[in-house]
């Protein structure tokens, strides 16, 4: 299989788990794959022993994230990083372009590719990440997945290809 069909398949996979997120402003999926293993995975949400709620409303009703809240990157490489595998020349699949603090996390991890389906709010991420020499790749939904969302399905079955 090409890379680009990989690289397709991989982020749809990491669009279908962020769905799985309890945040409700944001869901994010990442995964980490290695040699085509994919070898951690992770969503926006609480730690673990942590009510799964992500966000709370002020007084007057506006909508904000919980501190504790891990980002999806965050969650991939905290348990890749209690694993038995290592993360040197990984790429990183993730539904929402890293974040400057992800960024960090992802250059000091060794990973070599980033690939994104959409931008970051203030998307500071990306340039720390090409400064450090990391190949970074937006990539989008396929049709018939993005299609597939849009009308309201949630159920990734019969949709994803078959590797």
């Amino acid at each position: 299989m090409k890379q680009e069909d990989l690289d397709k398949m991989y982020i749809e996979m990491a669009e279908v788990l962020g769905q799985r997120s309890y945040a409700t402003r944001k869901k994010v999926g990442c995964l980490v794959v290695k040699d085509t293993h994919i070898i951690a995975e992770g969503m926006n949400g609480t730690p673990k022993g942590f009510d799964n709620c992500c966000e709370y409303q002020d007084y007057a009703g506006h909508t904000y994230t919980k501190g504790e809240v891990l980002h999806a990157e965050e969650n991939a490489l905290a348990k890749l990083a209690r694993s038995t595998n290592s993360s040197i020349g990984a790429d990183l699949y993730v539904t929402l372009a890293p974040c400057f603090q992800c960024a960090k996390m992802i250059v000091a991890c060794g990973i070599e590719r980033v690939i994104y389906k959409e931008k970051y709010f203030g998307n500071q991420g990306i340039p720390l990440l090409r400064e450090a020499g990391v190949e970074v790749v937006q990539i989008g939904l396929s049709e018939e997945l993005t299609k597939h969302y849009e009308e309201g399905n949630t159920s990734y079955y019969g949709v994803l290809p078959v590797v």
